[in-house]
């Protein structure tokens, strides 16, 4: 069985809010609430997990809140290897509003950390990693990092032998863009922000996705949103979209897309049609609420309608 390693550097609670109708400034009651082991990475191990791959987590807990994570994420089957720090995990809100298909998103930073945590996480992880020919590191870093903790875990990974996939952005993205075979996954914010121009359409993200490639000489996929995505990689270029269709959170979307991509790519199928599956995955989770939550029957619907065309 495929086994991918998804590291968090800074996981959450998250706390998703349905709220029909919400307006600001006013005394609101939610429907229905969803309380769940949050992060950018345990979102990726929970689609990789429904995509039939094993996975395993790994990164910074805390404090009671760290607890309730760890815990969570073992209710889903979701094992961790987690490095433990002084400090509160954070908590994050999502409200999510029905009507309208947009979510509002509260993030805390998260605990501070030092260089011995992260030479502590860096070891575990490498530990974690013997047993996984894939890894993804997902979102942002909590307080108190430096580039050369997260570059120096990279490296190590990447001469480990593991294929390493890097979902992140600002310093962190900026970093990981320096070591070589490193795969890029980000979104047109997250892109535009490091090459210096708005990145809107389907050609912008093209020309984006070559200038990262460029750095790496790594496979960079770029998500679009209701666009689709792009990959390009040394053997080609790649645009697929999927079909429309009525958004309720894209809390999590480019999580699943990068599941989708990770765990095709290890099956062996080719970049193009891992890049369908990926946009698929991405689509499907925005018709759900919670981060890598859908309907695999919805999934494969999507990716019925989904279309790839090459760059």
């Amino acid at each position: 069985m495929i086994m991918i390693l998804c590291i968090t550097p800074n996981p959450a609670v998250d706390r998703t809010l349905t709220v029909p109708g919400i307006r600001l400034g006013e005394v609101s009651r939610a429907a229905h609430a969803l309380v769940a082991a949050g992060g950018k990475g345990l979102n990726v191990a929970r689609v990789a997990r429904a995509f039939g791959a094993e996975a395993r987590c790994a990164g910074f807990l805390g404090g009671h809140s760290g607890r309730l994570v760890a815990e969570l994420a073992g209710r889903e089957g979701l094992c961790g290897g987690w490095t433990w720090i002084d400090g509160e995990t954070r908590t994050c809100v999502i409200i999510v509003d029905p009507r309208g298909g947009e979510a509002t998103v509260i993030n805390e930073v998260g605990p501070e950390v030092t260089p011995e945590d992260w030479a502590r996480l860096t070891a575990q992880v490498l530990r974690e990693a013997e047993t996984a020919e894939h890894v993804c590191l997902s979102g942002s870093l909590p307080p108190g990092s430096t580039t050369e903790s997260y570059a120096t875990l990279l490296r190590g990974l990447r001469d480990a032998g593991r294929t390493v996939w890097v979902d992140t952005s600002g310093v962190a993205l900026a970093a990981a863009l320096t070591v070589e075979t490193v795969g890029i996954k980000v979104n047109g914010a997250e892109a535009g922000a490091i090459v210096g121009w708005a990145i809107e359409t389907t050609t912008d993200a093209l020309t984006a996705a070559r200038e990262l490639h460029e750095r790496t000489g790594a496979p960079v996929a770029l998500t679009l949103g209701e666009l689709g995505a792009v990959l390009v990689s040394e053997t080609g270029s790649w645009h697929a979209r999927p079909p429309a269709l009525k958004i309720v959170s894209t809390v999590g979307s480019g999580d699943a897309f990068l599941a989708g991509l990770v765990v095709a790519l290890a099956e062996g199928a080719t970049e193009p049609e891992a890049l369908r599956r990926a946009v698929a995955a991405g689509a499907a989770n925005a018709r759900s609420i919670g981060g890598g939550r859908f309907d695999l029957d919805e999934f494969n619907a999507i990716l019925s309608q989904t279309r790839i065309n090459g760059g």
